[in-house]
């Protein structure tokens, strides 16, 4: 009993129990403070040359030597990155311009080196022509079926050869391998390839890219990609809407990132029209023009152009001089190509009531200055609407919405609101690109309505799954009409021309604020002007020609009707003949005999043949006749496609067997008004490593002060 009243007498007795209690939360506190002690050295120690490493980089930064560097995969030191220096020089002719396009990769490092660039080209570039210069050596590449010039390039690297290949992943985007480049050495590689110079309301455009804006890939991450190496090489991995996502995605830095010395371009072109050239301008870059009769020599006032933004160069012929039909020859292993150009003169009439669909990026892509460019487009285009027009406002990035669930009058009430809305857009998120167009399409008007139903597409395109979306404009564009604004310094052309293509429409681009009225006033004109549709063509003479487009599509005011044939003698009359939007017949006709001396039609044609059998695979399938078509067709033109590419190969080792190469993915320059969230850095050319250390140090202090305050208030 006395035992028992002992036990529940301690009850009686709070004191003792608080001070049992306490000198158990000392020993556990010291315990911890003890291990957190422990810790803290470790990370110390751990951090040390984590932190070193970026005050080296600090102090390189400031010297102003570039800070971009790779890591040996081998050893996992640091080496310098190639140098990139890159030179245009273009000859124009009628309406195709040919570019001889070096590139010279200088290994600054002190070992050999695998270069990995990829390279934005015009859209519908046609490569046809490869050549690799090491010291003396010069090699001239041959054009293979992709996969067998895959397997002699690995092979070529492995053996200690040097080696260049050229691969198509877009339209408009090529990756450059070149192989075993020598320490403290420079090898170049020689591109040549084509590209039609676009000609509309009697002005002459050319675009040169130089970088490209990082594309949004959406879609799940395939697993059995994850932690692969080989080809793979860029920032984003393989989805199943972009199974080649690593193969698009070159790392994106700031021109203070790399040697002041790479990453420039010495651009010459020469103008040669045909006829007396008034004026040359540039929206992008100061221009001198030099003129010799009706030849221009232009290059850009600042002499190397840092290659961060597209170099667009338009001109146009003194006035009353602009062509309204022309015929070009050339003839090619015996056959006979002609390109035949045709204005039609179409005059305004009264205008049809619209319903309008404005349709904008708001994506991370767009921030900057491209977002400035998109609201103050968007505010053009709604002052173009008319009392009997409609009209509504889509916005999208990772999300889909609308200003109105459906067109509304364009009444003085609801665009002061619509502008309101447009003003207050800002760019941030994804670019879910497929939902706003699902939106846009979907408002088809009914029957009755006789209203024209326009969509105008405002983005800079930088997007991975562009079949995906050509598709489904393919698919759901019922009455609508789609037209395209490419914004920013660098958009994608190629997303913009066949985005319009696909939707009956047109397209334009906007690469400054100061410069937008004139291609947004032609847009809208284009739009608010009659179209001519129902185009027949009939060429009056050999009947085995073959005529690209086979159907051409509606030409709206100000462009021309451009067609190439293959088997077509210069002899005989081109009929045209179309229809007006009140039914009415239109009809033309283009002697034949006068033509004009051109080259590279053959290529042209072999082009537009190989894009008609490639627009199969917008279904996701080209079947194995096609496809073999198309390398037929490529092999016979000397032409780089998705199943073909140029390979050039020296036939002795240079590399000793004994000494690796290191791969270096040289990266693009972000485009120029874009924001520095847009930058995508190799993971260990950041300090990532850094900042989570730090933010770990950061934790210590946290949990000290929580023990402090259970040590305090218990």
């Amino acid at each position: 009993m006395q035992s028992n009243a002992q036990s529940p007498g301690l009850s009686d007795h709070p004191f003792a129990i608080r001070s049992s209690v306490s000198a158990r939360q000392a020993r556990r506190i010291a315990v911890v403070e003890g291990i957190s002690l422990w810790l803290a050295v470790l990370l110390f120690f751990a951090i040390q040359p984590v932190v070193a490493d970026a005050s080296e980089r600090g102090e390189r930064r400031e010297e102003g030597a570039g800070a971009f560097h790779f890591i040996d995969q081998q050893t996992g030191g640091k080496q310098p990155a190639t140098l990139l220096r890159t030179g245009y020089t273009v000859e124009v002719g009628g309406l195709i311009a040919d570019t001889r396009l070096v590139q010279s990769f200088e290994n600054s490092s002190q070992q050999w080196q695998e270069g990995v660039y990829v390279f934005p080209l015009p859209e519908q570039a046609s490569v046809y022509s490869l050549k690799m210069t090491a010291g003396e050596r010069v090699i001239i590449g041959k054009i293979q079926p992709r996969d067998e010039a895959r397997r002699q390039y690995e092979q070529a690297k492995q053996e200690g050869r040097q080696a260049a290949k050229i691969e198509q992943q877009r339209p408009n985007l090529f990756t450059t391998r070149l192989a075993n480049i020598p320490p403290g050495e420079t090898v170049s590689i020689e591109l040549r390839y084509q590209q039609a110079v676009r000609y509309q309301s009697g002005e002459f455009e050319l675009r040169l890219p130089t970088t490209l804006t990082p594309r949004y890939i959406p879609g799940e991450v395939i697993a059995e990609t994850v932690g692969l190496t080989g080809w793979q090489g860029g920032w984003a991995v393989p989805t199943n809407a972009v199974p080649d996502a690593d193969a698009i995605s070159p790392f994106t830095v700031l021109p203070q990132d790399i040697d002041s010395t790479s990453h420039v371009a010495h651009v010459e072109l020469t103008l040669n029209a045909g006829l007396p050239i008034g004026a040359v301008t540039s929206p992008s870059h100061g221009l001198h023009n030099t003129w010799d009769g009706n030849t221009v020599v232009v290059v850009p006032k600042a002499g190397a152009i840092l290659m961060d933004r597209d170099l667009v160069v338009r001109w146009a012929p003194v006035r009353g001089q602009a062509p309204l039909a022309a015929v070009f020859h050339e003839t090619w292993q015996g056959e006979d190509y002609l390109m035949t150009m045709l204005v039609p003169g179409l005059e305004n009439t009264e205008q049809l009531p619209r319903e309008l669909v404005f349709v904008v990026d708001t994506s991370g892509s767009m921030a900057g200055e491209s977002i400035r460019q998109a609201r103050a487009s968007l505010l053009r285009g709604l002052d173009t609407l008319a009392v009997d027009d409609r009209f509504n406002v889509i916005q999208f990035n990772s999300q889909t919405t609308s200003l109105y669930g459906e067109a509304r009058p364009a009444s003085t009430a609801n665009l002061s609101q619509a502008r309101r809305y447009v003003r207050g857009l800002k760019a941030d998120g994804g670019t879910e690109m497929a939902g706003a167009l699902a939106v846009a399409l979907a408002e088809q008007r009914p029957e009755q309505d006789h209203r024209i139903r326009q969509v105008v597409f405002i983005t800079d395109g930088a997007v991975g799954n562009e079949a995906e979306l050509f598709r489904y404009i393919q698919d759901h564009l019922g009455q609508s009409r789609l037209f395209t604004v490419g914004i920013g310094s660098a958009p994608n052309m190629h997303f913009m021309r066949e985005a319009a293509r696909f939707g009956r429409g047109t397209y334009t681009s906007i690469s400054d604020l100061t410069a937008m009225e004139q291609p947004l006033a032609e847009l809208f004109g284009k739009m608010q002007s009659p179209v001519l549709t129902d185009i027949v063509t009939d060429w009056t003479a050999d009947t085995d020609a073959e005529v690209l487009p086979s159907r051409p599509g509606d030409l709206f005011q100000g462009e021309p009707m451009v067609q190439v044939v293959r088997g077509q003698s210069p002899s005989g009359d081109l009929s045209v003949s179309g229809r007006l939007p009140d039914s009415s017949a239109w009809q033309q006709r283009l002697p034949l005999t006068e033509t004009a001396p051109a080259k590279g039609l053959h290529r042209h044609w072999a082009r537009a043949k190989i894009n008609q059998l490639m627009d199969q695979s917008l279904s996701g399938y080209i079947n194995e006749e096609n496809k073999s078509r198309v390398i037929q067709l490529a092999l016979k033109h000397q032409l780089v496609t998705r199943y073909t590419s140029f390979i050039a190969v020296d036939k002795s080792p240079v590399r000793p067997a004994d000494m690796p190469v290191a791969t270096d993915h040289v990266p693009t320059l972000l485009p120029a008004g874009s924001e520095q969230a847009m930058l995508r850095y190799p993971q260990t050319a950041t300090p990532a490593a850094l900042l989570m250390a730090l933010g770990l140090i950061g934790l210590l202090p946290c949990i000290a002060l929580m023990m402090l305050r259970r040590r305090v208030f218990e």
